[in-house]
């Protein structure tokens, strides 16, 4: 079940920061971090599991298996994309169950035709506005606890203007949806006019090397933005840290000592083999 500890920060004017996760292995390390949050990021998954792009190409029972098994070895409150809600009103139905079944504490669902593509890439359309506000109401009712948590998305900065992606999260606002997402706007300034308009509390996607500016928390804060998360962080930083790893190998023949590496001992305490340890001498003379 969802976690309501999400929801109270809100209320209490807490700001949220939620770093992105795309696996297990990510998924523990921030899950000790001691952040609010964690945010299942849909192209690092996707990435992860398929190695393909984030373009529509993961279904809904390949992200919930993968979300599902994140919520069930973590501790902290997971916020998950999902897509589109993978097709049409029934579909958000079935999809905003299954998240909130698998313990998930707030769901993204976003207004892009289908298939989606990432926030920060080019070519993204948008379904009309009525459509989305339908979803989002349809999502609304089919929660079973106000702590699962609804984030309405719009993508019609980029297409239609930072004016048609107003006019969509405040209609997305009246129809219910919990936290507002005006995806990649291009500067400070209109982050600050999507603050300035929207009375509800938003949602900043802080992208390295994406189309929106990257603010830290405080300055977030001070804009009037709620929650920031920071998907690619994990998986850019992964990336680059086994680029060097391998290419080290390959070089030397052996690891570095200049090579930073997560020690093996704490890698395995991360895992949990002490519990299989403990497990095997507790049982051993049976």
């Amino acid at each position: 079940m969802a976690d309501p500890k999400l929801r109270q920060a809100l209320e209490r004017k807490e700001f949220i920061l939620a770093p992105g996760v795309f696996d297990l292995i990510s998924a523990l390390i921030a899950d000790q971090s001691g952040f609010k949050a964690l945010y299942v990021t849909g192209y690092g998954t996707v990435a992860s599991y398929l190695g393909l792009p984030d373009a529509g190409l993961a279904t809904y029972r390949d992200m919930l298996e993968r979300i599902a098994q994140i919520v069930k070895m973590t501790k902290t409150p997971v916020i998950a994309d999902a897509d589109t809600g993978y097709g049409g009103l029934l579909n958000i139905r079935h999809t905003v169950r299954g998240y909130e079944t698998a313990g998930v504490t707030a769901i993204q669902i976003e207004d892009q035709e289908f298939p989606k593509k990432c926030g920060h890439t080019p070519n993204r359309r948008v379904i009309p506005l009525e459509d989305m506000v339908r979803k989002i109401k349809v999502a609304c009712d089919s929660r079973s606890s106000a702590d699962f948590l609804i984030i309405a998305r719009t993508d019609a900065r980029t297409s239609l203007g930072l004016d048609e992606a107003l006019r969509r999260a405040q209609a997305y606002a009246e129809a219910g949806a919990d936290i507002l997402f005006v995806e990649s706007p291009e500067s400070e300034a209109e982050m600050q006019a999507i603050s300035a308009r929207i009375d509800a509390p938003l949602f900043a996607n802080m992208v390295n090397g994406g189309r929106t500016p990257l603010l830290s928390a405080q300055r977030l804060q001070e804009i009037g933005y709620a929650v920031a998360i920071h998907p690619a962080v994990g998986f850019l930083s992964a990336g680059a840290a086994l680029s060097a790893a391998y290419r080290d190998l390959k070089d030397n023949g052996i690891t570095s000592p200049e090579i930073d590496l997560y020690s093996f001992a704490e890698f395995n305490t991360l895992l949990g083999f002490e519990d299989v340890w403990e497990f095997e001498r507790r049982y051993a003379e049976i």
